[in-house]
């Protein structure tokens, strides 16, 4: 077995994010995704094939953020780590997303992290 790490750091996406009457106009959000994945065995080849496509998680990312607002990041970080999680080679994600812009002197956010339950049998 072999176990990467997967990152996508720092994409930065306009959004509806938030509770305020305020937020209802697009925001800068930063969306960090950092992902443990597992293959059965150690590489054999220098191929996109061989791996997980991380272009699935942004694509997914930005399609999610532009059909529908969020009110919650927390609700947004649980949505990205269910789209992470759909691969099965994904055993675990740690999301962080931050809104930069609410505070002149602070950004605002949330991180979870999730991981898929493994069958001790296996």
């Amino acid at each position: 077995m072999a176990e990467f790490t997967t990152i996508l750091d720092g994409l930065e996406v306009m959004m509806q994010l938030g509770i305020h009457p305020h937020e209802v106009a697009p925001q800068r959000v930063v969306v960090s995704v950092e992902m443990t994945v597992v293959y059965p065995g150690p590489l054999g080849e220098d191929a996109i094939g061989e791996v997980l496509d991380y272009d699935f998680v942004r694509a997914g990312i930005l399609a999610m953020v532009a059909e529908r607002p969020f009110a919650l990041q927390e609700t947004l970080c649980e949505a990205i780590a269910a789209l992470c999680l759909a691969d099965e080679r994904v055993r675990r994600v740690e999301i962080e997303t931050m809104k930069t812009d609410v505070y002149p002197d602070a950004a605002i956010g949330c991180r979870i992290v999730r991981e898929r339950r493994i069958d001790r049998e296996q």
